[in-house]
């Protein structure tokens, strides 16, 4: 099993939308590659990749006010509607990596999120992602704007 920690980040990885705030939500967890991770070569299988990232906005999410108890007693959820990743280099078993992530935009009735996975051995970037997200309310899957409370990570707001 995958080992994970998780922290708030503050480092220098990572730019914020412009429409928003220098406090809008930001978190670091850490995993190691496992041999289920890889394929024969010992290289991460690209969907092992999404794997950490779904693991850091799980983080994000809780972050935000999403908690996993929280959703599973309001039975809103946050959905992903768009996945855009460019790997840009291997991974490879036993390496320790670092995911980063942030929430970078603010629409009405959706956000988006962004990662970067760094191996921190060598400061390689291994991949960089962005997801467009939606919450939803079960079980109808009723679309829903986005929470009130987030408009204080926006630029505009008082």
């Amino acid at each position: 099993m995958a080992h994970f920690r998780r922290g708030r980040n503050l480092g220098r990885i990572g730019q914020l939308n412009l429409m928003l705030k220098e406090n809008a939500p930001r978190i670091r967890t850490e995993v190691q590659v496992m041999f289920f991770d890889t394929d024969c070569a010992a290289v991460v299988h690209n969907i092992a990749y999404l794997r950490f990232i779904e693991i850091a906005r799980t983080f994000l999410a809780e972050e935000l006010g999403l908690g996993l108890a929280a959703m599973a007693e309001t039975q809103k959820y946050p959905v992903v509607v768009r996945t855009e990743i460019d790997y840009r280099r291997a991974a490879k078993l036993g390496d320790k990596l670092t995911i980063e992530g942030w929430l970078d935009r603010l629409e009405r009735v959706r956000f988006w999120c962004g990662f970067k996975i760094i191996r921190p051995s060598d400061e390689i970037l291994i991949a960089e992602c962005r997801q467009m997200l939606a919450i939803i309310q079960m079980p109808d899957a009723k679309l829903l704007r986005v929470p009130e409370d987030w408009d204080r990570y926006r630029i505009d707001a008082a």
